[in-house]
């Protein structure tokens, strides 16, 4: 997918049933969610 415009990359550490997880959002310039992705780990593997 293409997005024409400016947009960010929010990341936080969640905790979820007990376990810390990385969560991801793609948020455009209006605020909205284009994206997101939650992972366990926080390196270049996992992104993919």
């Amino acid at each position: 997918m293409l997005y024409g415009g400016s947009w960010y990359i929010d990341e936080t550490y969640i905790k979820i049933k007990g376990k810390w997880h990385y969560f991801y959002r793609a948020v455009n310039a209006s605020g909205h969610t284009i994206d997101f992705m939650l992972s366990k780990r926080r390196d270049k593997r996992s992104a993919k």
